[in-house]
């Protein structure tokens, strides 16, 4: 399909209409696969005002119903984007789930991604183009790898790990192949560059120029923003004299962006006149709230339970799993379902999935990480909790939190009783 492009109503990209249209970023992509030397990224920070840092995450559903509400109450709001507090296409799945569902929902709506460039592959770009995301951001400080590994601690690539100039030539090469395919593919391409004094201030221009030749819209030379705990915490901000000198010159090969509120990974209204902090409990609530990938075919809910009034068994010690489904005088037990044989590991995980292929949700007294993510990845959604069954599950169907479901539990050296400790479901 070809890109529909929007200037009017994207704020980020017309400072003439900052105030009059907003943005809302939703914070779905909590993975990154670089590590900068001046990033920190705190989840729960809600003073914090900078990259990186969010009150919670997000599934791509609810992130739906985020920005439902949001539009309810602040319907300027003409953008959506995700700009972590990870990377999008570190979560790929999660990043081109939500674009699909807010496109789907809201044909009209801006859709915009802003990524580091690593992991954006040529399917993904075809894939958001597809969809209609009209632009996109990439972070490029340097197109020298001596500059860049300065930058940098590691650049993670699938499950190896690069440090040094290797890393930097890595990850420079992909981003200039991702800006390449954004501009074929008819996207918009807005480069933010992050001024640091010392390690690439005097380099600026020559990325500027560089992107002019490949073809990018805007560029935003952004001041770094010290931040503790990491080691460019001692750098320095570069003064408002040194920036504009450095935006006047760059602005020779491309138009400048100079109204960078330097956005938190939630971040939500007009620029300049935020309201993360006024959506926060919003954000929480929908974090929290059960949203099943497929109501319509997924009528059931699985149940670990000794007795089948509570809910009482670990998920890997569960040698069957109850299924519920509602009536009209409430819920009733329609069958059980032997669970795999233990000792398979992973794909033990993978073979329940797909026995819960109608289910909506698997209720448990406790659950391990690596059956959870399988599961949670099947669309089918693990919830821990103690008390009644018919307490659970008129939390799933009605739309509930399911976070006030989970009590307590007994341990031993912080691993839950009837738990083996392994880390993997006791799989």
């Amino acid at each position: 399909m070809t890109v529909s492009i929007n200037y009017e109503q994207h704020p980020c990209f017309n400072p003439k209409i900052k105030g009059k249209f907003g943005r809302v970023h939703l914070p779905v992509a909590p993975k990154c696969n670089i590590q900068c030397n001046y990033c920190n990224r705190k989840y729960d920070c809600v003073n914090e005002s900078r990259p990186g840092v969010t009150s919670s995450i997000l599934s791509p559903q609810q992130a739906v119903l985020y920005m439902d509400k949001v539009l309810e109450k602040q319907p300027r709001i003409t953008v959506a984007g995700i700009a972590g507090p990870g990377d999008p296409f570190a979560n790929p799945e999660e990043t081109i789930e939500t674009m699909r569902l807010l496109r789907d929902r809201y044909p009209d709506l801006i859709l915009c991604l802003s990524s580091n460039g690593l992991n954006l592959k040529p399917e993904y770009i075809q894939e958001i183009a597809k969809i209609g995301v009209s632009h996109v951001t990439v972070t490029l400080n340097a197109i020298d790898p001596d500059i860049t590994q300065k930058v940098y601690r590691w650049v993670r690539d699938g499950k190896t790990i690069y440090q040094g100039r290797k890393g930097a030539e890595l990850l420079l090469q992909r981003q200039l192949e991702a800006i390449a395919n954004l501009k074929a593919a008819g996207i918009v391409v807005k480069i933010n560059t992050i001024v640091m004094p010392g390690i690439n201030d005097h380099h600026i221009v020559e990325v500027a120029q560089k992107m002019s030749e490949m073809g990018a819209d805007l560029f935003n030379a952004m001041a770094l923003l010290p931040t503790p705990d990491t080691p460019f915490q001692e750098l320095g901000e570069p003064d408002a004299k040194t920036l504009a000198k450095i935006r006047k010159e760059c602005e020779q090969y491309l138009p400048q962006m100079r109204h960078c509120t330097r956005c938190r990974a939630d971040a939500v209204g007009l620029l300049g006149a935020d309201q993360s902090e006024e959506f926060h409990g919003c954000l929480i609530a929908c974090s929290q709230a059960f949203i099943p990938l497929d109501q319509k075919n997924r009528p059931y809910v699985a149940v670990a339970s000794t007795e089948g009034l509570l809910v009482n068994e670990h998920l890997g010690e569960a040698r069957e799993l109850q299924i519920w489904k509602p009536t009209e005088n409430g819920f009733t037990l329609i069958e059980t379902r032997a669970t795999p044989e233990p000792g398979l590991g992973f794909e033990r995980w993978k073979q329940m999935a797909e026995q819960l292929h109608d289910c909506r949700a698997v209720l448990v007294s406790g659950i391990g990480t690596t059956p959870k993510r399988v599961l949670t990845k099947y669309g089918i959604q693990p919830v821990e909790m103690s008390g009644f069954i018919e307490m659970g599950l008129e939390t799933i169907y009605n739309g509930g939190d399911v976070s006030k479901l989970k009590g307590k539990r007994k341990s031993i050296n912080g691993v839950a009783v009837g738990c083996s400790g392994t880390g993997e479901g006791c799989g």
